[in-house]
């Protein structure tokens, strides 16, 4: 019998109503589980994270808080085996379950660390130095820190059901905000098991973290101003929740990380013999690849020198070429399906609009070979690259095929390269593979208004490289424009979405006791 996802809230799992939606293994078709239309009340869940969550995360220590974050990353790498069984079912081979479910879980390790070495035992968190506003020495100012007395809620996108909760749920932990977790309604049961091994630890104060697996009707509706807001999907989502009046006319703190048109760029410095070279065509062969493309920061412009475009484009097809599809718990597999019939239907919808200003050099949409598989039962795709001569063309910066898909784009200088990556309106990662540490320079001074991480490439520190689609929990992750205009992470700079600021004056020796 298929499983009824449930919602997690006052501490308790509650059964949904309303007409259930199976949700179907992404290579078989098969029901993996089943999600209702309508859950548990928001606003009941909301308050219990304020009254009971919030009171018990503020009376602990910043210290503390780290301790049970450190905790809670070794209990789920107990259940990573568990985790990555069912993972398989979202379409996800064991390499890309490491970048949602390890990546997760690693997450909240790292945030624990910082946090215990770096953020005091405290519950309110200096924010700069005490500035003098008498002469006399007996009156100042300073800013603290403390935390929202809201929930930290956050709405979340299909293809991380498990990175995309913990990234969020870590820096607000700390912060001493509760959790109010939205999940994406294809990969919710993913989720769903993530928060069962974690409410069954133990480790969590009362109230700290609610999950709610159904429609979201009713959650926006019964914001404060003192909760948050976190989302990410896609840029058209975003402007519907940045707009609704509860959180506009609240105003409920709000941040979008939105899908965007990222670019990788190849120097014009570079030879086919190069280092470099075999570094951008294998880059773009994982970007293309890794969750069947289905990432935020994949690669889907990739800018190369007009003189090189040819050989580009033979060593990249040669490689794809060796790309093997297929059921994702196969052995011999390297790309998975899409997470559903519906995406892939929507890739290919998007490849169309592409051919009209590109060609297509491999693959096909309508057809794929597959390994331990029905091409036609699972959401298989080819991986598909196109090649785009004219960079004034619109559509590669403007039409996005979230899946296996990237477009080449020939180039004359590096003014033009940086030129036509700003046309992509805003993007949450870029590449830049070069020897020149000139060229690397004029690039990146070029693109950071437009990007929100920048990675330079090269011979010297690729064999260290975390890679262009992998957000670090120490490193920023937003961007501007179409990429959402949000920031998430960059280590505890996360906290202060979940603090709030306030100056306080008086004596300097009372200021000095407050932080």
């Amino acid at each position: 019998m298929t499983p009824v996802l449930q919602s997690y809230t006052h501490d308790t799992w509650q059964d949904g109503d309303g007409p259930a939606k199976p949700l179907l293994d992404a290579a078989t078709g098969e029901a993996v589980a089943l999600l209702p239309s309508t859950g548990p009340d928001p606003a009941a869940m909301l308050d219990h994270a304020r009254r009971k969550g919030g009171p018990a995360l503020r009376a602990l220590t910043f210290t503390q808080r780290a301790a049970i974050l450190k905790d809670l990353s070794k209990h789920l790498r107990n259940h990573l085996d568990e985790f990555a069984e069912l993972s398989t079912r979202t379409g996800a081979t064991r390499r890309d379950t490491a970048v949602d479910v390890d990546g997760g879980i690693a997450t909240l390790a790292v945030y624990a660390g910082k946090a215990a070495r770096e953020l005091p035992d405290a519950t309110v968190l200096p924010d700069g130095e005490t500035e003098p506003l008498g002469r006399g020495g007996t009156f100042a100012g300073r800013h603290i820190l403390v935390p929202r007395l809201g929930a930290a809620v956050q709405i979340n996108a299909y293809n991380f059901p498990v990175w995309g909760m913990l990234e969020k749920f870590a820096p607000a932990f700390l912060a001493g905000m509760p959790s109010v977790v939205k999940a994406a309604g294809q990969t919710a049961y993913l989720t769903e098991l993530v928060v069962r091994r974690i409410a069954e630890s133990g480790l969590l104060p009362e109230g700290a973290l609610s999950l709610l697996c159904a429609g979201p009707a009713g959650l926006l509706d019964a914001l404060s101003p003192q909760d948050t807001l976190s989302f990410t999907g896609s840029a058209a989502t975003a402007l519907v929740l940045r707009t609704h009046p509860v959180v506009a006319g609240r105003a409920v703190p709000f941040n979008a990380e939105a899908d965007s048109l990222n670019c990788s760029i190849l120097g014009p410095d570079v030879t086919p013999g190069d280092p470099e070279f075999a570094l951008f065509a294998d880059q773009l062969i994982t970007e293309m690849t890794v969750k069947a493309g289905q990432k935020c920061t994949a690669i889907r412009r990739a800018f190369v020198p007009a003189a090189l475009a040819d050989a580009v484009t033979e060593a990249v097809v040669e490689r794809l070429g060796r790309v093997v599809i297929g059921h994702p718990g196969h052995a011999d597999v390297s790309m998975g399906p899409v997470v559903s019939l519906a995406q892939r239907d929507e890739v290919r919808e998007a490849v169309m609009r592409l051919t009209a200003d590109g060609k297509i050099l491999f693959g096909d949409p309508a057809r794929v070979d597959t390994v331990g598989a029905d091409p036609e039962r699972g959401a298989f795709l080819s991986p598909i690259l196109l090649r785009c001569d004219d960079l004034e063309a619109p559509s590669p910066h403007e039409v996005e095929a979230f899946g296996p898909v990237s477009t080449l784009l020939p180039y004359d200088d590096l003014e033009a390269a940086a030129a036509a990556a700003a046309r992509g309106g805003g993007s949450l990662a870029g590449s830049i593979v070069t020897a020149d540490p000139d060229g690397a320079r004029a690039l990146v001074a070029a693109l950071a208004p437009w990007h929100g991480r920048l990675l330079v490439l090269n011979r010297d520190d690729a064999g260290e490289s975390t890679g262009h689609g992998v957000a670090m929990p120490q490193l920023v992750h937003g961007g501007p424009g179409r990429a959402g205009g949000g920031e998430e992470l960059g280590g505890l700079r996360a906290l202060h979405h979940y603090l709030r600021r306030t100056a306080v004056q008086g004596h300097p020796d009372f200021l000095s006791g407050l932080a």
